[in-house]
């Protein structure tokens, strides 16, 4: 029997009805989750390009991150030559970190890479801007590597290299014109340095503690705390405590000048002055957790390795001239004594002079 035209326009509107029900409302709609499109197989790693990895889309130059590699900025970040620096993390899907302690680097699950970006923005002779270098931390199930890329003149991609690389460089640093030979690490020996357990003689990153990513950060959906970030993003458990001892940015000189030289020497120093670091068996304790007592910062603690010239203090109070750890700072040329032994060969002026009006502070 044939529909009258009655009954077909009525079924047109009740099917009219149904599938805009369906296509607009907000409720029933199911959005295709995203999947990132970066690549980290455990069993290939460390792969012979950056570009291997697919962690930047566009022109990789811009290092405009991809869905799911996610952005972090330490509230005090080691110095390195004045260069700047982008840091990412990305974690393989359905992971999550874990909290330790405030003071601890969060437990990232096998699969997870950290990814640091070296570059400069006024190099000379023509005030260019040009990436160096990117280093890579991936936790393999055995425990963490390192993969260290060199950029090329082009800026198109940067390449495996595991021998250390130098090259010249000339930077404007605000009126001054500074010099040097930036080095690239050698990943066999100098990551460890730094990274390394001399106990357990396993590797861990620097960076990731609570306490250096409890400050704000701007993302591109916004500017936000970072571990609020990282929770929202289903990179973190919610299982934070309420309240975080955390560092501060030790360039403010807004804050106090004890948190600002604390939060200094955990950044630059603590990595190696701490129990199984490198330069444990120096008697200095400089990660933030430990410096509320001076002492562990070497305030009238004896040197073990004396200075010709000074009176074998480590820090002597209101004597930076006779202190031996701000000559270690300020020397350029000293490679005996100079501090950080690796990573750094020019003086940071204003680590140095935060370190003199601490030292005057006494």
């Amino acid at each position: 029997m044939e529909l009258s035209w009655v009954s077909k326009g009525g079924l047109l509107v009740f099917f009219a009805v149904i599938l805009f029900s369906c296509s607009s409302s907000e409720e029933d709609y199911a959005e295709v989750p995203k999947v990132s499109p970066v690549q980290c197989d455990l069993s290939l790693v460390p792969y012979p390009k950056l570009s291997d990895y697919q962690f930047f889309k566009g022109d990789m130059k811009n290092l405009e991150p991809v869905y799911g590699l996610l952005p972090y900025k330490p509230t005090s970040e080691l110095f390195s030559d004045y260069a700047l620096k982008k840091r990412f993390v990305w974690m393989p899907k359905n992971t999550k970190a874990t909290y330790v302690s405030d003071s601890e680097v969060l437990d990232l699950p096998v699969g997870a890479v950290l990814v640091k970006v070296f570059y400069y923005d006024h190099l000379l002779p023509d005030l260019t801007t040009k990436i160096i270098e990117t280093r890579l931390m991936i936790r393999k199930s055995d425990g963490w590597i390192f993969a260290e890329y060199i950029w090329n003149d082009e800026q198109t991609d940067a390449y495996l290299q595991v021998q250390n690389t130098t090259r010249t460089l000339s930077l404007q640093q605000g009126s001054e014109v500074l010099n040097f030979t930036y080095k690239t690490p050698n990943t066999t020996q100098d990551c460890a340095r730094c990274h390394g357990n001399i106990v357990t003689h396993q590797n861990t990153p620097i960076g990731i503690k609570p306490q250096n990513l409890n400050s704000n950060y701007s993302f591109s959906d916004g500017n936000q705390n970072q571990l609020t970030q990282w929770i929202s993003k289903g990179y973190l458990n919610a299982t934070l405590p309420t309240q975080i001892t955390s560092v501060v940015n030790y360039n403010d000189a807004s804050q106090p000048l004890d948190l600002r030289i604390r939060s200094y020497f955990d950044a630059n120093c603590a990595h190696c002055h701490k129990d199984q670091g490198e330069a444990q068996e120096f008697g200095l304790r400089m990660e933030f957790k430990n410096t509320v007592d001076p002492h562990n910062m070497g305030v009238g603690l004896p040197a073990q390795h004396p200075l010709p010239g000074y009176n074998g203090r480590i820090v002597y109070p209101n004597n930076p001239a006779q202190s031996i750890l701000y000559y270690r700072l300020d020397t350029t040329t000293d490679l005996f004594y100079i501090m950080p032994a690796i990573g750094r060969s020019v003086k940071h002026r204003e680590g140095v002079q935060l370190v003199e009006d601490w030292i005057n502070s006494f």
